[in-house]
């Protein structure tokens, strides 16, 4: 994989480039957290991609985009949300099998994003079958094909970002947690900082290549980085102490299985890796952490409250703590005083100041004659 010269980022300003050119990485502003996440998903692959949560305007497909110009010829493969599952993964042309023997691939769009970037945007409305089969081969780097009991199997290693607005619905917390890292953002709340961003995008607007190519050396070392730090990772082992130090981590986050250690040893080797290290120490551990703990250990808090709630009505120090009834209290003539010879009518059952369940009469059912006999 070759590093892009300098001026592949700084293109003739026309009115047809202009449009197409993406909003440069090294611009972002006030977005370190999201750029570091960036960077180590295109790293190594195998973390199992990002997903991306936060508000309307807060640049999550801009920086999607900005990612995929970093990489040297990297496609930049958008999925539809009415996508189905055929155009995913594709298909196998079986009619072709029995006509010349021949097994033909019909590619979809994980194959089509193989060496790139597959963005997926409110990941949080596509059908839970879909994004399943997406992480599957987002974390294997394997996509297979399987048609009428004729498989077939092919690379697909890409980067994975998947964004979501949470106001529009959240994610099932096991395809929550099969996406390897996570970045929170939020709306701007410096003045200083919304000024910044508001200054940087009004460049772009105005002259997209003229902000590119100021950009391009910052940009050029940049993908250069990431394209070493790729080759580097084969070289990087985890010491026991980093292997523990992890461990540690996912223990007290409380979260459930080992996947969250996993990304932290991959995410923390890939750090060490673009800061051209030749080990990976628990400070890369710590780095790392909050990437790829946060959204599961947000999972664990919800069910965790989930389970805590009980139902007042049925909670026996709900009807202990009850204040008693005053005799003028419209329900007192079901409670007679004490040595009163009425028989009580029994206390409701359900929330303090509940009617009383009301005996309800039978009403008589009209007998039927039986059946004629059956004429021989």
């Amino acid at each position: 994989m070759t590093t892009p010269h300098a001026s592949a980022y700084a293109p003739a300003p026309t009115a047809e480039s202009a449009v197409r050119l993406p909003f440069p990485f090294t611009a972002l502003v006030g977005q370190s957290q999201l750029q570091l996440a960036l960077q180590l998903a295109a790293i190594d692959p195998g973390i199992g991609g990002l997903l991306i949560s936060g508000p309307r305007g807060t640049a999550k497909s801009t920086a999607a985009r900005a990612l995929a110009a970093l990489l040297p010829g990297a496609p930049f493969v958008t999925l539809p949300l009415a996508a189905s599952l055929e155009q995913l993964v594709g298909t196998l042309n079986v009619e072709d099998v029995l006509r010349d023997g021949q097994l033909r691939l019909a590619p979809g769009m994980v194959t089509r994003a193989h060496g790139g970037v597959l963005y997926v945007d409110e990941v949080n409305l596509l059908p839970d079958a879909l994004v399943d089969a997406l992480l599957d081969v987002a974390a294997s780097g394997v996509n297979t094909v399987e048609r009428d009991g004729i498989s077939q199997q092919h690379a697909a290693r890409f980067v994975l970002v998947g964004t979501m607005n949470p106001e529009e619905g959240d994610l099932r917390p096991q395809l929550l947690d099969r996406f390897g890292l996570s970045v929170a953002l939020s709306n701007p709340v410096d003045a200083q900082q919304r000024a910044a961003i508001l200054r940087a995008r009004l460049e772009f607007d105005a002259d997209p290549a003229g902000l590119v190519a100021r950009h391009a050396p910052q940009l050029q070392a940049l993908g250069a980085a990431l394209v070493a730090a790729r080759a580097a990772l084969p070289r990087l082992a985890w010491s026991d102490q980093v292997l523990r130090h992890a461990a540690d981590r996912a223990l007290e986050a409380g979260v459930d299985g080992l996947r969250a250690d996993l990304v932290m040893l991959r995410a923390a080797r890939a750090l060490a890796a673009l800061q051209a290290r030749d080990e990976v120490t628990v400070v890369d551990v710590d780095a790392v952490a909050e990437l790829a703990l946060a959204h599961r250990r947000l999972q664990r808090v919800e069910r965790a409250e989930g389970q805590g709630r009980s139902e007042p009505q049925t909670h026996p120090q709900t009807l202990a703590q009850a204040p008693p009834r005053s005799q003028d209290h419209p329900l007192a003539a079901n409670h007679p005083a004490a040595g009163s010879n009425a028989v009580p009518t029994p206390a409701p059952q359900g929330d303090w100041g509940a009617l009383p369940a009301q005996p309800v009469g039978l009403t008589p059912v009209q007998r039927i004659a039986g059946w004629p006999p059956k004429k021989a």
